[in-house]
């Protein structure tokens, strides 16, 4: 698979993130319901499988984060989507359009942010340092138009 076929299989994920208030208190909720991790696991399978051939995330933040963008907005509804494998802290950034994630567990009991694997949702003008504890995590997120604040 590569990133064309990827991006396209996300496409239904990325259809819903388009519809959903970022801004409503359950929008994580209203993920988990429509899409469960259950219902994903070809996608997961694919998302595993483009991360271990080493395009998905080839950029090396530290020795437990790397990261790559499978996706600019305008190859993806106006979404850029970016993929992260890690554990521990990552950088610290403003959603400043928001932010939809797909935590997927890679081992030990990992939270993201506190939360467990599936998905969970950053108001817009949020910010905070992503950090996954207890284990590891695969996560995918869309960034409305690309909009993000670093430091």
């Amino acid at each position: 698979m590569d990133a064309a076929a990827l991006i396209e299989r996300l496409s239904p994920l990325t259809s819903t993130i388009a519809r959903l208030d970022l801004d409503a208190p359950d929008a994580g909720g209203q993920l988990n319901a429509a899409h469960p991790l259950a219902s994903l696991q070809d996608v997961i399978a694919d998302l595993r499988e483009a991360r271990d051939a080493g395009w998905l995330t080839p950029k090396r933040a530290t020795d437990t984060l790397t990261f790559g963008r499978l996706a600019k907005p305008a190859a993806a509804g106006g979404f850029a989507i970016d993929v992260v494998d890690m554990q521990g802290e990552g950088a610290v950034h403003t959603h400043t359009l928001g932010e939809v994630n797909l935590c997927i567990a890679e081992s030990g009991d990992p939270r993201f942010d506190g939360q467990v694997e599936g998905w969970v949702v950053n108001a817009p003008g949020s910010r905070h340092i992503p950090t996954v504890t207890g284990g590891r995590m695969l996560i995918v997120y869309w960034l409305p138009n690309g909009a993000v604040v670093w430091g």
